[in-house]
């Protein structure tokens, strides 16, 4: 019997060389525009990102409910002033430790408010936010141990009527959030003194707030302390206030930015805390400002 050399048929019937050859070119055309997307959405160091989120944000719970713990049972241990300024210290040292990796976002609802402005990709929220809420649920179970007997640690809840402590939440988380979008995302602003700027804005308004609301201006600081102690009152506020504030704290700033260039020009979409550095005796670096030199 002879046989056929139509390539065709061996094809057909299975011919296993030239299966073997066909296959991996198919997976490649198929896979290469998915990698691609997926490499594009999540860079090689996103991983680097969400780990400093879960760390930065664990530290940011342990500090800030820890102290308002101590502060609660005894203020002789720790003073309602002192654990509002170790809230804004902690809030500083973590954008000057680790906001040149990830941005030191630690609160969902700047994560969310930076999206809707165009200076973080959507697809990327869902990690931060992920990684947020467990440095904070972390932190929380971890106070719990080393601080029992006492109850609720860390917990906030509204000291008067729901509404007023919701008012006092948007106020409050605006007023962070506005300064956060001036000296984090402008270039016309001093970009080194970021930290300290959002960390004493932290300060003062959580001891504003503290009295009514207990200062949260953060979703991941409220739901793990109260996860950890299983004390939901009032959670709501702390979701729909702090996210209502910083939303409207950016859109704010960005409606009164004083600039020549669009917004998505200004700053990249992977929004960080990165310092700008300012060297005046550096060749590379060209003021493209034509007022400033008025």
């Amino acid at each position: 019997m002879e046989t056929s050399s139509n390539p065709n048929l061996n094809s057909v019937t299975g011919t296993s060389d030239l299966v073997s050859i066909q296959v991996p070119i198919s997976q490649e055309g198929l896979l290469s525009p998915v990698f691609r997307s997926f490499q594009e959405c999540y860079p090689p160091g996103f991983l680097r990102k969400v780990v400093a989120e879960i760390i930065a944000t664990y530290l940011l719970v342990f500090v800030t409910c820890g102290s308002g713990a101590l502060s609660a049972s005894d203020e002789h241990k720790v003073s309602k002033l002192g654990a509002s300024v170790a809230g804004g210290l902690v809030v500083t040292v973590m954008i000057y430790a680790v906001g040149h990796i990830s941005g030191a976002h630690m609160n969902p609802a700047v994560t969310l408010a930076f999206a809707a402005v165009r200076h973080f990709p959507w697809k990327q929220v869902p990690f931060y936010a992920a990684a947020q809420l467990t440095g904070s649920i972390s932190a929380s179970f971890t106070l719990r141990l080393l601080l029992h007997p006492i109850k609720h640690v860390g917990t906030t809840s509204p000291s008067g009527a729901e509404i007023q402590a919701l008012i006092m939440e948007i106020v409050v988380t605006f007023s962070m959030m506005f300064i956060t979008s001036a000296v984090a995302t402008d270039t016309k602003a001093i970009g080194e003194l970021a930290g300290i700027a959002v960390g004493s804005a932290v300060c003062i308004t959580s001891i504003l707030a503290g009295p009514i609301s207990g200062g949260s201006m953060n979703p991941a600081r409220t739901i793990g302390p109260a996860i950890a102690s299983r004390y939901y009152k009032g959670i709501w506020v702390y979701i729909v206030g702090p996210v209502t504030g910083t939303l409207l704290g950016a859109w704010s700033y960005n409606l009164i930015r004083v600039t020549d260039k669009p917004v998505r020009a200004i700053s990249p979409r992977s929004f960080s805390f990165k310092l700008r550095r300012m060297r005046s005796n550096d060749a590379e670096v060209v003021n493209k400002d034509p007022l400033s030199s008025l």
